[in-house]
């Protein structure tokens, strides 16, 4: 059985897969593991170009989450407009914004001590 570090492992790669499968686009990895009082281990921040392609990623993140891990998020929110939909995975919380609501709400600039990361697509 995968320990909880290779477990948040192994759902951070399938939701960045997720991502990936549907073109989501400047996906960013922000760790909160050094930092006291966060609200989880990780983000996962990426934009899609409108509502239809925001519900994919959300869709695709979580066919790969529950088809590997067998797992389902502990809570989604933001669906219904599809501007800036939240999936809580507990340790990791993934944000999925359409390019405007991201530049507005500017969550990787608030949350500026964490470390974070550019992943680089493969499409």
């Amino acid at each position: 059985m995968a320990n909880k570090k290779e477990n948040s492992k192994i759902l951070l790669d399938e939701i960045i897969n997720g991502i990936e499968n549907v073109k989501g686009e400047n996906i960013q990895k922000m760790d909160f593991r050094e930092i006291e009082n966060t609200p989880c281990e990780f983000f996962v921040i990426c934009s899609g170009n409108s509502n239809t392609q925001v519900s994919a990623i959300v869709n695709s993140i979580q066919k790969k989450v529950s088809k590997t891990l067998h797992e389902k998020p502990l809570h989604t929110e933001g669906l219904e407009v599809a501007e800036w939909v939240l999936i809580d995975y507990v340790n990791i919380v993934v944000h999925v914004f359409q390019r405007k609501t991201r530049e507005f709400y500017n969550i990787e600039e608030l949350w500026g001590d964490a470390v974070s990361t550019q992943i680089v697509s493969n499409y």
